[in-house]
């Protein structure tokens, strides 16, 4: 392939970068400019790669890309159908009201909130973590500014409480696999990564002075309802074991969940001319799905043309130390998947401390920019406060947060080491 392409296809992911923040400006929904983008970009890969090796790799290439898109896809489809369906029948409301005492002050609140996304994430995947996470902010009725605080501390959190666990977070699994650290390793991420939390927790409730009252409305749950929602839990915990122990993907077994749930409305008459079951997947926020695929097709595009790789060389400069910390930051920039992928097809000589700093910076890093998670970008579309600009206020707190907790990992693995 010419030069030239590789620059076009890095000017285009720039472009759809740049359409994402100023969305605002420019005023076109930021799904339907990287939508634009990402598919122009494999145009292109197509039309210069006209000869028939070129073609072939090119096509092999976007059938992977367009495989881990469905995926993301089907699973993002059933984990929404769920929550959509909880959410509407007020029973994740209801449990939030159970748990929240009638007075509490918003700084609590802020950092009850930040523990329970976080202690979520750890037991579900990023994406239905904050889906749930999202839901009960939003069932506070907080004025935009709160909101705005409270969704931060939830994305940054969602993405620390996945860090240690192999079921958490992709990366982490990735870097598991490769063997490069161990289970119990992994478990004391867990340690840095909560005082990230709470660090930033404090940090953005500074301003926070008033106390909330909380408004104890119950719905009315039916039995159809509570079965539902046991549904999901076993679809999340039948995820993580099927995942463990027989390396079921785990598109497979929300889709198996889902099936199970469209049963069960059925067997209980909920199923019905006026309220189809199906109708729940009609209330999916397909922008959310739509940007998925935008993103995920210009990534996939600059992994066709190496472009990834060459973000490897900055350890020949770097100590491990430092470069994995620059990691970090450009993981939210670059999505951490193929970001990890490249820096395991490289194997970077380091040792076992150095990974697990890598597993906290890649899993964590992005946090940093609204787009640089898959948690901050399915807040950014289900909250209309929280854009590309809006989160950016908050970069200083997330970035002191950010180091700190690698600081700590790296004192961690300093001492797991010695």
């Amino acid at each position: 392939m010419p030069e030239s392409l590789y620059w076009i296809l890095i000017a285009l992911a720039i472009a759809g970068l740049l359409s994402v923040i100023l969305e605002e400006v420019i005023h076109v929904n930021k799904a339907q400019s990287v939508l634009f983008f990402g598919a122009l970009s494999w145009v292109l890969l197509f039309i210069f790669g006209s000869e028939a090796e070129t073609h072939q790799r090119v096509m092999e290439g976007l059938q992977e890309n367009i495989g881990e898109i469905a995926s993301l896809w089907l699973f993002l489809l059933s984990a929404m159908t769920f929550v959509a369906y909880l959410n509407k029948k007020g029973l994740i409301e209801n449990i939030t009201y159970r748990f929240l005492p009638k007075n509490i002050s918003e700084r609590q609140l802020l950092l009850v909130t930040g523990l329970f996304s976080f202690v979520f994430s750890s037991l579900a995947d990023n994406v239905t973590a904050t889906l749930v996470s999202v839901a009960l902010i939003l069932s506070l009725n907080l004025s935009a500014t709160k909101t705005l605080r409270f969704a931060t501390v939830s994305v940054f959190a969602v993405n620390s409480g996945g860090v240690a666990m192999i079921t958490g977070d992709v990366t982490t699994l990735m870097i598991f696999l490769a063997d490069k650290v161990s289970i119990p390793h992994l478990l004391m991420l867990a340690g840095p990564a909560l005082l990230a939390v709470v660090l930033l927790a404090t940090l953005l409730a500074r301003p926070l002075n008033d106390s909330v009252k909380i408004e104890r409305q119950t719905n009315e749950l039916q039995r159809v309802d509570v079965t539902i929602a046991i549904v999901f839990l076993l679809t999340i915990f039948a995820t993580i074991a099927g995942n463990v122990l027989f390396d079921i993907p785990p598109v497979l077994s929300f889709i198996s969940g889902l099936s199970v749930m469209f049963l069960v409305a059925r067997a209980f008459g909920e199923d019905t001319e006026n309220d189809p079951i199906m109708n729940y997947i009609r209330q999916i926020e397909f922008d959310t799905l739509m940007f998925f695929l935008g993103i995920l097709l210009l990534v996939g595009s600059l992994k066709e043309i190496h472009a990834l790789d060459s973000i490897v060389r900055i350890y020949e400069f770097l100590p491990a130390w430092a470069a994995n910390y620059s990691m970090g930051l450009l993981s939210a920039l670059i999505d951490n998947v193929p970001l990890t992928a490249a820096l395991l097809k490289a194997d970077v000589p380091m040792e076992m401390q150095d990974w697990l700093a890598l597993t906290y910076a890649v899993g964590v890093g992005g946090s940093l920019l609204i787009i640089g998670s898959a948690a901050g970008i399915v807040a950014m579309t289900k909250i209309n406060e929280l854009t590309f600009g809006s989160y950016l206020r908050f970069i200083v707190a997330l970035l002191i947060a950010y180091t700190v907790g690698y600081a700590a990992t790296l004192a961690l693995g300093t001492w797991i080491g010695s």
